[in-house]
């Protein structure tokens, strides 16, 4: 804690020196949003290169000067909250004072800009994200507070705690991690029962694109275990997204990648050249929008497309067909085709990419 609250103090040194030289103070943050600035490495996704560019958060120029406070605004509760050991969601700063800030994601954009120019993760700022995921089957884990959380016995399942960082005494017997992309399904397989039918599991879901919390957990459970992490997804451009998020990192986050990313994650399914191989009626299948077409084809260039030749061919499948699909396409051919029979094959013949 005393090396966030330097940090800050050292930021608002800067501030004060210039208003003594008669100067307008400037906030100097990384572009985090510009594909110059990422490298991707094999070992750990798209990291923010040291020689980034920058851009500056003036306080004497209109376009600027409102971020510019807004910036300075959140640092003071940050420092306050580091002082007196207290943590508060970006919601509950959102809320402190709504007409002020706007927006959540006014709220968001600062917190992640802020981390990135003190180069200190989040949750070192003290700031935490309401969490989205839900994680069941074989693991449990003491939460920082020393409430015992048991994912094994339950037929629900349970939130991704909002300070992963603090869990610990993680034990499970798991042989695989799955993330699932979808509620619907990771609902589906926990009434099947699926984490304890074929061998233990931990099954994890971010309910689309993951949210901090999942990563971190997905992260910290990699760390732990060193299990297999597979990711099932729909076959769609959407699904090939949100399982790079897992895999390689995002843009926006990539000054935290290190945390955040698992390179050794595998693509179980739902596979485009899956459909073809259970002849999965075209009539179950959905044609692509114009904007499915415009993702397919970026992300088919990005750098990491490329060291992944199984992917490569894949997403060439889905590209020609111009057709996507749903995990519960898979219902077409039984109910419980995807506990029953879809996973445990793949799993038991090594289906993964």
């Amino acid at each position: 804690s005393s090396e966030v609250l330097e940090a800050i103090e050292n930021v608002i040194q800067g501030v004060l020196q210039s208003l003594a030289q008669k100067k307008a103070p400037v906030l100097t943050v990384a572009n985090r949003t510009d594909w110059r600035n990422i490298e991707f490495k094999d070992s750990v996704g798209l990291q923010m290169i040291p020689a980034c560019t920058t851009k500056q958060i003036r306080s004497d120029c209109p376009q600027s000067a409102r971020r510019f406070a807004l910036m300075l605004k959140i640092l003071s509760m940050i420092y306050k909250m580091v002082q007196s050991n207290t943590y508060a969601t970006k919601r509950d700063i959102f809320y402190s004072d709504t007409l002020l800030f706007g927006s959540q994601s006014v709220v968001d954009q600062i917190i992640n800009d802020i981390s990135c120019m003190l180069k200190i993760p989040r949750r070192s700022l003290h700031v935490l994200s309401t969490t989205k995921g839900f994680v069941a089957g074989n693991l449990s884990y003491t939460e920082e507070d020393g409430t015992k959380v048991n994912c094994t016995c339950s037929a629900t399942a349970v939130t991704v705690p909002s300070n992963v960082q603090g869990i610990k005494n993680l034990t499970s017997h798991a042989k695989f991690i799955l993330i699932v992309e979808k509620d619907a399904t990771f609902q589906r397989l926990l009434d099947d029962n699926f984490f304890n039918k074929v061998s233990p599991c931990i099954m994890i879901t971010g309910r689309g694109i993951p949210d901090l919390n999942t990563r971190l957990l997905v992260r910290k459970l990699w760390d732990s275990f060193q299990i297999p992490i597979f990711t099932l997804m729909d076959a769609d451009p959407h699904g090939v997204e949100i399982m790079c998020v897992y895999k390689y990192g995002s843009v926006s986050m990539s000054f935290e990648a290190h945390h955040l990313t698992v390179p050794s994650v595998k693509w179980l399914g739902l596979l485009p050249s899956d459909l073809e191989r259970l002849n999965i009626c075209k009539d179950a299948l959905i044609p692509f929008t114009k904007q499915d077409e415009n993702k397919l084809a970026s992300i088919q260039k990005r750098p990491y497309i490329a060291c992944q030749p199984l992917w490569k061919k894949e997403l060439e499948i889905m590209a020609a067909s111009k057709l996507k699909a749903e995990i519960q396409v898979l219902t077409s051919v039984s109910s419980d085709y995807l506990s029953r029979v879809y996973l445990p094959n793949k799993l038991q013949f090594g289906g993964w990419l």
